[in-house]
């Protein structure tokens, strides 16, 4: 904008290009990002771009920093992170890259809609490198019989200087006209490699969905996520050693322990586990599992800690047993009775 107080200064309108991240817009949503995080929100990014503006003015306006910031702020993300291409909408180039869910993998995931494309190559770019024009020549050499018999007659019969320039017209002609229909192949073939069908098969997503009921499925998958995240936290305060992981595969032993074995594909249910976390119940049931999740790693630490110095142990346990009452003591007196334990010093704590 112009500056009021200064007469020789005027408006500059700069038209930037749709889809693409800038150094300005590229910091905002890594702003946005780290707001979230810090507020403790899940996050749903609608993944429409096509890649980061690489100009030379851009790359001197720090294009590169602002990208990584994105990075840094989803690798930091503590919520659910989903990633949902919408339809018609896609996924290319360095946008793709800081938005992979293998960033974060254990809060991340990528959606997309059946009408969506995604890749880091657009099948422009892929044909370029992939199928060069050299390559559409040989493929016309071998399917279309005319192009054929024109550069097989011009390589073997013996002809003037004249025919030959006419043969070579003729064959240059021909495949300037074939050229847009096989460019044209090669690209909707590329196309077919950015479908959700193939990124589903290459497991860079988690499911197909469909624009009519994408509202529904987040809602219940999101209100799931966070049920779970709940959890998680519990478990990691009780034993610091688990990771996402082996939390997710407690919580699904003991739905299905809950559930029974029969019902144990309603854990790829999301309204069947949302009911199943929010069960007064269950949550009892739970926190129960958490208790004693909590109780075997204190038992594990403490054995730990007294097989790396016998000595110490010894005197921290008589140190305990002085401090218990007197009902404590004896239930201990007589479990140790029961061991018939034959060394000098533990007889000597018996007695």
């Amino acid at each position: 904008p112009a500056d009021p107080a200064n007469l020789d200064t005027e408006t500059k309108i700069t038209q930037q290009a749709g889809q693409v991240w800038f150094p300005n817009s590229a910091y905002k949503t890594a702003q946005a990002i780290k707001d979230f995080n810090r507020e403790e929100l899940p996050l749903i990014i609608f993944a429409n771009w096509r890649g980061f503006s690489g100009g030379m003015r851009d790359m001197y306006g720090e294009i590169l920093k602002y990208g990584a910031y994105i990075v840094d702020g989803l690798v930091e993300y503590k919520q659910p992170v989903f990633v949902y291409i919408p339809p018609f909408g896609e996924l290319r180039g360095g946008a793709w890259v800081v938005v992979d869910p293998k960033i974060n993998p254990d809060v991340m995931e990528m959606y997309a809609d059946k009408d969506s494309r995604g890749g880091v190559l657009e099948p422009e770019g892929t044909v370029t490198v992939q199928f060069k024009q050299r390559d559409i020549v040989q493929t016309m050499k071998r399917i279309d019989p005319l192009y054929n018999e024109l550069f097989t007659k011009n390589g073997k019969e013996e002809m003037t200087h004249e025919e030959r320039k006419k043969r070579v017209a003729e064959l240059r002609n021909r495949e300037a006209y074939l050229m847009p229909a096989y460019h044209m192949i090669s690209t909707t073939f590329a196309e077919l490699h950015d479908t959700p069908q193939r990124m589903a098969a290459k497991g860079v997503i988690r499911e197909i969905l469909d624009w009519r009921t994408a509202r529904e499925f987040f809602y219940w998958k999101v209100k799931r996520r966070i049920l779970e995240f709940d959890v998680e936290k519990k478990l990691k305060a009780a034993n610091k050693k688990l990771n996402h992981g082996q939390m997710l595969s407690m919580l699904r032993r003991w739905f299905i322990e809950s559930k029974g074995p029969v019902q144990n594909y309603l854990w790829d249910d999301d309204r069947a586990v949302v009911a199943w976390l929010g069960d007064p119940e269950e949550q009892q049931s739970i926190s129960d599992n958490i208790r004693m999740i909590q109780k075997d790693a204190l038992i594990q630490k403490i054995d730990t800690l007294a097989s790396s110095n016998e000595e110490t142990a010894l005197e921290a346990v008589i140190g305990l047993l002085q401090k218990m009452p007197p009902r404590q003591q004896g239930e201990v007196k007589k479990l140790l009775e029961s061991l018939e334990i034959k060394d000098p010093e533990i007889e000597d704590i018996q007695k």
